[in-house]
């Protein structure tokens, strides 16, 4: 009984003391490590912004998170100047909301939204099929940071790794996102 417990006590601190599987380390390489292409069809290499924090964000023309569009822009305009850039991923991967293509989910963001910050074409963001920055972000963030709705944001810091993952209920402005990004680019540029 006694050996029973000891070896229930020691596999009780190895696990303990096991690193955690949250952002810091869980997945290789770093956001810089993937392109997209733009909504207008050229290459958008997130390493041509490296220094700079990204806020990557999935995004849906017809969802109710929608109106999230004005609140992101207003973050790209308020810190774009300080070194955050806003992307945008738009995606249909949730009830069928990006039906459009790429030409008109541009003139929509642009018209209803006034939009400036950098669209990607439409992605999968989650499934075996999910653009790989997403295969890396939510291996970084673990099962709790995987997109399960349109408006899933990741934070990434001016080193290039996974800071935080937000989720769709955490609107742009909101004090605990606007929060973290002024923290993250607070720090030096690397």
């Amino acid at each position: 009984m006694r050996k029973l417990i000891a070896t229930a006590l020691g596999l009780g601190a190895m696990l303990l003391a096991a690193p955690s599987s949250g952002p810091a380390g869980a997945a290789t390489g770093s956001a810089y490590d993937f392109e997209f292409q733009s909504i207008d069809g050229s290459p958008l290499k997130l390493a041509d912004w490296r220094g700079k924090a990204l806020l990557v964000v999935n995004t849906a023309s017809f969802c109710g998170y929608t109106k999230q569009y004005e609140g992101l822009q207003k973050l790209w305009s308020t810190y774009e100047a300080a070194g955050l850039v806003v992307v945008g991923v738009p995606s249909n991967d949730f009830g069928n909301q990006e039906p459009n293509g790429e030409g008109e989910i541009k003139k929509f963001c642009e018209g209803a939204f006034g939009i400036t910050f950098p669209l990607t074409t439409k992605q999968p963001v989650i499934s075996p099929t999910a653009h790989p920055f997403y295969k890396w972000a939510t291996a970084a963030a673990g099962a709790d940071g995987q997109p399960n709705w349109n408006f899933h944001k990741y934070l990434i810091g001016r080193d290039g790794r996974l800071v935080r993952s937000f989720s769709t209920q955490t609107t742009p402005l909101s004090a605990e996102l606007t929060g973290w990004i002024e923290k993250v680019l607070a720090e030096p540029a690397s």
